[in-house]
């Protein structure tokens, strides 16, 4: 027979181990497959994330796919391995991305499409509205140049916001390109969203139409960035330039007068809640359930999706000063080599 306190501390023992495996297995390990860090944004995406899930008592593990849809695979793949409970994917290809996201699935982890949409039954669609991204960058460079040669530099077209929001800044510019007010004399999407691509297809859109060009919509700030610095090699700086992520070099670009819009998504907010989400459907809520989500099946399968879209807004000269109020840049940062005779409210 076993000594009654012997069978006590083998049952102690046993108990112990139960809630140590149970504390484990209650641990939630929220997994982020980033598709690149070229972009300056990213990394305040990230620091919102961390900071969240730190306050959730979730940690954070992560893996950076440089651009590569392959890597970005074996990046999903890699972070179930290490432990996943819950993913937030930036994707690279919103369909090359599709396998990574079946294991996921099929292994019971539930995935939040961080930003860029990912038309797969139960992923949660988080973004900004990028239609309205792209009216908002559409209204305010036809506020400065009604009239005139325009041109498009678009996103990745792997990218399915590249289309929404073109479809928005198409929306805004139909009635003046249909009165014949705008011509549209170059349109190309940028492979990878990468500066340089932009750049170059700027390049060949200016020599095509030998240097006239009045106004460029180009979609995110890396974008305008490449445009801009196209159009100043050829001496056409200050033509009216939107861009999107308010990066810190854009910022002061709007400052200077070299870009006029920098559409503002608070990647703090984005980052939070994509946060908050993950932690929410790693413990099981059911995607429908998360606060604030909403039906939409408006991307090109129309696969039915719960979502949530934050509002976007645009920083121009005349309100500069909302973003360094708001901490997501420093005024000295902002207004860095501003002509003071020509200096915008927020750098005087």
């Amino acid at each position: 027979m076993i000594p009654i306190k012997h069978a006590l501390a083998g049952l102690g023992a046993v108990l112990a181990m139960t809630v140590a495996t149970s504390a484990m297995a209650q641990k939630t390990v929220v997994g982020v497959s980033w598709s690149n860090f070229q972009e300056e944004r990213w990394k305040t995406d990230e620091a919102a994330i961390k900071a969240r899930l730190t306050e959730l008592g979730a940690d954070y593990i992560s893996a950076d796919a440089q651009s590569s849809p392959s890597k970005q695979l074996a990046d999903v793949e890699s972070l179930i391995s290490r432990g996943a409970t819950a993913l937030i994917v930036l994707a690279q290809d919103n369909n090359a991305i599709m396998p990574a996201i079946a294991k996921a699935t099929a292994e019971g982890i539930p995935v939040v499409g961080y930003d860029r949409l990912i038309e797969a039954p139960g992923v949660f669609y988080l973004t900004f509205d990028n239609k309205e991204v792209g009216r908002i960058q559409a209204r305010q460079i036809l506020k400065v140049q009604p009239k005139g040669n325009y041109v498009f530099i678009k996103g990745s077209a792997a990218d399915p916001n590249a289309d929404f929001l073109h479809a928005g800044q198409v929306e805004v510019l139909k009635p003046s390109i249909d009165k014949g007010d705008i011509k549209v004399v170059g349109e190309q999407y940028t492979d990878g969203w990468l500066p340089e691509n932009a750049q170059r297809n700027m390049e060949q859109i200016l020599t095509a139409n030998n240097n006239k060009v009045d106004a460029v919509v180009a979609s995110n700030d890396g974008t305008a960035g490449g445009a801009i610095a196209a159009l100043s090699a050829q001496g056409l700086q200050g033509i009216p330039v939107s861009g999107q992520d308010a990066d810190q070099a854009a910022l002061n670009r709007v400052a200077r007068g070299l870009q006029t819009v920098s559409v503002w998504k608070d990647a703090r907010e984005l980052g939070k809640n994509a946060a908050e989400i993950a932690v929410e459907m790693a413990k099981g809520t059911e995607p429908a359930k998360i606060k604030g989500a909403t039906k939409w099946s408006e991307g090109a399968k129309r696969v039915p999706l719960d979502a949530i879209f934050l509002t976007p807004v645009p920083i121009t000269q005349d309100n500069l000063n909302l973003v360094v109020d708001a901490g997501w840049v420093k005024k000295d940062v902002v207004c860095q080599g501003v002509d003071k005779a020509k200096a915008p409210k927020a750098c005087q």
